[in-house]
């Protein structure tokens, strides 16, 4: 064609096809030429191109790339081309400029494909149904998910298996754990309704911050303990390898992507309750496994069968109850009901959550929060001290816990119009009162709107307003009534019948 060189390849196609006997049209076509080069060819006048080593434009980096840039590549291949382009303007001042970026870029890629180090070579594993399921944690990165307006602080458990991608996602409150990772797991392979021979997780190493040995060993045995009761072995990741967990870091992405989509579709981030948000997440993974329902079914041909029961999912302490009817678990405070204060307690940690025990007796669940910067929290229910606290109500003003007794926003509010509009020792007794009130007739909502609209509408209101309200009968009489027996009308028929 015009314009175009001929290759030393066409000359070969052409001249083999005219020993076979074609014509010069025909092997000039089968060449990709012209009728008239092949002419040109067969007398003499053509000559192919010929590769060639040697340089068309004089090179820009002659002088400094074997005196300066190579001793410094071969100390630090890690150095990019831009950095060594910089250094060079610095030091050269208006002989490199910007436009050598590309000459250096290849002349440095060029230089470490030769000479650089050794690259990470990843292998690619055949996997067999059933035989493999991996766990993981993430979080979706960018997107907030709130719970009735407030941002929900959290990070997602993902289970997956390696043959046929069936994944399932949880909702994890605070950090990664033990007791995370076994709530999560357990409940994937229920789900799934079988186990697999093998089960990797990463390093643990975020489980293990800031524990002792004795601590780390403990959940080491513990995830290996936990694996065994399903016949699972249990392998980990080395630190910092994460391409050895490939088959479930790589697939975060396409579920990520795939949730992030979904929120989208939704119109919003916002959710009633989390586990509207566990029932909406539930969904979208389901989309997922489906588009993969022929091989999840072979996967689960070859799973093996669960065992009768699960097992524990979570980490136990004993804890004492103190004379302020509080517990601490891992740098929390907890209120309880009072009437165990001086009784030990044994409680179960759950990722979300506290189980509290007397014995084998369940006594309270109470939602387990996370300080942040290694500060102490604080969960406070006022109706487990409420009772103490209305025999002695002057002691709310200075109560180290007086505003986590408020349960909201509108007591909060209702404290402050008491504590500025009556004298001390009343407003602590109508305050306390008010929470009486509130916890013993389980009407906090309603309680609040009727002080709060009484005081926008300017109108005087007192304590004992709203507890002869709100006042419950009281030994209410036992009346017992007794049926007669149907026999005993009879005299009165008779009756009737002698008037007769």
């Amino acid at each position: 064609m015009p314009g175009n060189k001929i290759t030393s390849q066409q000359v070969e196609i052409y001249m083999e096809n005219r020993k076979i006997g074609n014509s010069q049209k025909l092997s000039s076509a089968k060449a990709g030429i012209s009728e008239r080069s092949g002419r040109n060819i067969e007398k003499g006048k053509f000559q192919a191109s010929t590769p060639h080593d040697w340089r068309t434009k004089p090179d820009p980096f002659d002088k400094v790339w074997k005196q300066e840039l190579l001793p410094l590549l071969s100390n630090n291949p890690s150095l990019s081309a831009l950095t060594l382009l910089e250094m060079l303007q610095e030091k050269y001042i208006g002989q490199y400029p910007d436009s050598l970026l590309r000459t250096m870029q290849r002349r440095v890629k060029n230089w470490k494909a030769l000479h650089g180090p050794e690259k990470e070579v990843i292998f690619r594993q055949e996997h067999e149904p059933g035989r493999l399921g991996l766990s993981d944690f993430t979080q979706l990165k960018n997107i907030e998910v709130t719970i009735n307006g407030e941002i929900l602080n959290h990070i997602l458990y993902h289970f997956r298996l390696s043959y046929s991608g069936w994944s399932y996602m949880k909702i994890i409150l605070g950090g990664e754990s033990f007791s995370a990772l076994a709530e999560g797991l357990q409940e994937a392979l229920w789900r799934l309704g079988g186990n697999p021979y093998e089960h990797r997780t990463d390093s643990l190493s975020a489980a293990f911050k800031n524990l002792s040995s004795n601590e780390q060993q403990d959940i080491t045995e513990r995830y290996e303990e936990l694996c065994s009761h399903y016949n699972m072995k249990a392998t980990r990741n080395n630190r910092g390898v994460s391409h050895e967990n490939g088959s479930i870091e790589s697939p975060h992405g396409h579920l990520k992507k795939r949730i992030c989509q979904a929120l989208l579709l939704r119109g919003n981030n916002n959710f009633e309750s989390i586990e509207a948000y566990q029932s909406w997440l539930d969904n979208v993974v389901n989309q997922h496994n489906r588009r993969n329902a022929k091989s999840v079914q072979v996967d689960k041909e070859a799973l093996q069968l669960l065992p009768t029961y699960k097992t524990i999912e979570y980490t136990e302490t004993l804890v004492k109850v103190t004379t302020s009817s509080t517990i601490d678990v891992r740098r929390v405070t907890y209120t309880v009901p009072s009437r165990l204060e001086g009784e030990t307690l044994r409680v179960h940690i759950y990722h979300d959550r506290l189980c509290c025990y007397l014995g084998a007796t369940h006594i309270i669940t109470v939602n387990r929060i996370y300080p942040k910067n290694n500060a102490r929290g604080m969960v406070v229910d006022y109706k487990h001290v409420i009772k103490s606290l209305s025999r002695k109500p002057q002691a709310f003003r200075y109560s180290r816990i007086r505003d986590n007794l408020l349960p909201n926003e509108s007591y909060k509010q209702i404290w402050q119009y008491i504590n500025d509009n009556m004298p001390r020792d009343i407003a602590c007794k109508t305050m306390v009162g008010l929470l009486h009130i509130a916890s013993e007739n389980n009407c906090e909502c309603l309680l609040a709107e009727e002080v709060l609209e009484m005081i926008s509408s300017g109108k005087k209101f007192s304590l004992n307003y709203f507890q002869n309200k709100y006042k419950q009968l009281e030994n209410p009489p036992n009346i017992t009534v007794t049926q007669h027996e149907l026999s005993s009308y009879d005299v009165f028929v008779n009756e009737e019948e002698c008037h007769a």
